[in-house]
């Protein structure tokens, strides 16, 4: 069993270099043989406020949108395809780039504080509707990502989509206690078993998330998607639990 931290203050937003190291390191978690299953954490108050907005603003040209949309791409993928399952265990807010992680999970914990949404219209961005819709049902999907509200942990486990929804505190015990249950299974053939579900799965999400993504650069070339992150974090936009400026995109 292998355990991969999100550790990135306040608000665990990352930047282009720090999605590439995420996927960095589930791959590596993944490929050694040692391992059968991997937990994806995080530290703070928070799972994950997305992609570190203020640093797609702040670029005069689009290499930071490039660079993000790749980087966003090769977490997801790198979760999806670890060659063992990966259990997520979720605490405080999940959004943005967030849901591409935990849709793409095996499988999933949550705190009893947790929530999930994609605020990427207020942020001038789109994506991880592909991920959203494999942890809701289709019409709850899109009216979440119209209104950018979130769901609660309980309400996802309602779905069916959230193993198991304990106190923050024993979040940690109850991710590796399922871990342990499943890391339990002869190696070989979790790794099959893992193999055979992807290639089961009614949606490939690599290609359906890379459509989203043209979307996206397409809000960025028409000048769209910069004027709505013109006042992200200056017109009192707060974030998840009072963080201010740094939160979401997937």
């Amino acid at each position: 069993m292998a355990v991969v931290t999100v550790d990135h203050a306040p608000v665990n937003a990352l930047p282009v270099r720090g999605w590439f190291a995420l996927a960095d390191a589930v791959r590596a978690a993944g490929r050694d043989p040692a391992v059968r299953c991997v937990v994806l954490t995080a530290e703070g108050r928070g799972f994950s406020a997305g992609v570190d907005v203020k640093e797609l603003r702040d670029d005069p040209g689009h290499d930071a949108l490039i660079g993000v949309n790749h980087g966003c791409a090769e977490a997801f993928a790198a979760v999806y395809d670890c060659a063992v399952p990966v259990v997520a265990a979720v605490q405080g807010f999940c959004l943005g780039g967030g849901i591409g992680l935990v849709g793409n999970a095996d499988a999933v914990v949550a705190s009893d504080d947790a929530t999930f949404g994609l605020p990427e219209l207020d942020r001038g961005a789109l994506g991880a509707a592909t991920h959203l819709a494999r942890l809701v049902p289709q019409h709850l999907m899109r009216a979440l990502y119209y209104t950018g509200r979130t769901v609660t942990a309980a309400e996802l486990h309602a779905h069916g989509s959230v193993w198991r929804v304990v106190p923050r505190a024993e979040l940690p015990a109850a991710a590796l206690e399922l871990a342990r249950e499943i890391a339990g299974k002869d190696g070989t053939l979790l790794r099959l078993a893992k193999a055979a579900i992807n290639g089961i799965d009614p949606v490939d999400v690599r290609r359906s998330y890379r459509f989203e993504q043209g979307f996206t650069f397409e809000a960025g070339l028409s000048g769209v998607a910069a004027r709505v992150r013109a006042g992200f974090g200056e017109r009192g936009v707060r974030g998840p639990q009072g963080a201010q400026g740094e939160e979401g995109t997937a």
